[in-house]
């Protein structure tokens, strides 16, 4: 059996879209965005939001006219072409890896705030290498976020966050200080791409097409409640962060809530706040080294990848070369050490990634279409323009692995997809499951 039960409602497809939208996002993203444009983070978290609306409504038309897990690497296999489905999937994968990579320095970074280490490279990466390396093995002994947990995980994040609002929204409106604004109009370009990756957990909701009841009418409320309540509180946060300004310091080129908080006074607040951000980018991490295993072990299957990631243990319950691969890639990506830079990796990757989804949004027959075509035209363009506003550098390098990718999958065309596709699912197999919708991204 391979088709997944429909047992999730609206109610807990917003709570699971939240658990992957509330997390490195906030407590990392809008930080870096803060200490980049300054004043303008607030404008950006608008933009971002509303470029988020435009590719939620496109993944949500796309996972009711295909409810199946996977999202856009299936979406763009099925209405544009196994290349087109294959540069997602591979974009998807370097953009959730690095995501994952950030989550793991974020928390290192929020762990060793009070002890003064944050500015220590070594001591950040070190810390980050361990977490990767613990929550891969918890991840091999057979570990699962359940639907329980996952709501645990969001209202202590949520809860500490309003936390933060709740200390900081009075101090903002009795003695307000002086935004400062910093990079003009690039600086907020930068920041609108690096705060949409902070809104796309959405996607997790479109992936898990094949387990929501009633997707058609479902998955479209899910995204919309998700995006909504989420840029509610993204630009709560901001506020606060803008109208009660606190400079970052030259140790640390992003500023994290913890340390906006000590300015607010109340001892224990900071404390609450480092541990709602470690217990989020735990939970991120978690909810990658799941997911991107899972789509590592689709596109085995596919024959995209080596087949020997198709490979499950004798219980049919965990991929095991595929969560080793995915462990030692966000290895990988944490020996860069800097939070901003695998942050702006994520984003420009992730824009692409969402190019795709509008564009096979505006391929669907007419018949299937629930929204206008602007919002697709529109949630295209957005991503295709904000994704060259991060480093050039950055974009560089992307564009340089979208070409390794192209090659690899003409490679991969004549050394793995020779064999039969009756190979691909065998009793010895793991079929996609909630996991795999994980892949979208806690943001």
């Amino acid at each position: 059996m391979t088709q997944l039960k429909r047992t999730v409602g609206v109610g807990g497809a917003v709570l699971l879209g939240l658990g992957s939208i509330v997390g490195t996002g906030i407590f990392v993203s809008l930080p870096i965005a803060y200490s980049t444009a300054g004043a303008f983070a607030l404008p950006a978290v608008l933009v971002a939001a509303g470029v988020a609306m435009c590719n939620g409504l496109s993944s949500a038309q796309l996972a009711a006219a295909h409810p199946v897990s996977g999202g856009t690497y299936e979406y763009a296999y099925r209405l544009m072409s196994g290349r087109a489905g294959f540069t997602a999937g591979w974009m998807f994968l370097v953009a959730k890896s690095a995501s994952a990579a950030t989550a793991a320095l974020g928390f290192s970074t929020y762990l060793l705030q009070p002890f003064h280490e944050a500015d220590n490279r070594w001591a950040v990466t070190g810390l980050s290498l361990g977490v990767v390396a613990a929550l891969t093995l918890l991840v091999l002994s057979g570990l699962r976020r359940s639907n329980w947990l996952n709501a645990l995980l969001v209202c202590v994040t949520v809860g500490s966050l309003l936390l933060f609002v709740g200390a900081g929204l009075p101090r903002t409106l009795s003695a307000p200080g002086e935004p400062f604004f910093n990079g003009g109009v690039p600086a907020l370009l930068e920041s609108c791409a690096l705060l949409f990756v902070a809104f796309t957990g959405y996607g997790r909701i479109a992936t898990m097409g094949e387990e929501i009841t009633n997707p058609g009418r479902n998955i479209p409320r899910a995204v919309i409640v998700t995006l909504a309540v989420s840029a509610l509180l993204y630009l709560s946060v901001a506020f606060v962060l803008v109208a009660y300004p606190t400079k970052p310091s030259q140790a640390i080129e992003w500023l994290t809530l913890q340390q906006q908080a000590e300015a607010f006074g109340v001892g224990w607040i900071p404390r609450a706040i480092g541990v709602g951000a470690m217990v989020a980018m735990l939970g991120v991490l978690l909810n990658l080294v799941l997911g991107l295993s899972r789509v590592w072990l689709a596109m085995g299957r596919r024959g995209d990848m080596p087949r020997v990631l198709a490979r499950v243990n004798a219980s049919g319950t965990t991929p095991v070369p595929a969560v080793i691969l995915t462990g030692l890639v966000i290895a990988g990506l944490v020996l860069i050490g800097d939070v901003k830079k695998t942050w702006s990796f994520s984003a420009f990757t992730v824009l692409v990634y969402y190019a795709f989804t509008n564009a096979s949004a505006l391929l669907l027959p007419r018949e299937q279409r629930r929204y206008p075509a602007w919002i697709g035209v529109a949630g295209l363009a957005s991503c295709l323009f904000l994704a060259f506003w991060v480093e050039w550098q950055v974009w560089a390098i992307g564009l340089g692995l979208i070409a390794f990718g192209l090659v690899w999958h003409a490679a991969a065309g004549s050394l793995f997809r020779r064999v039969s596709g009756e190979q691909r699912i065998t009793n010895n197999q793991l079929p996609i499951s909630n996991e795999a919708a994980d892949s979208q991204h806690k943001g």
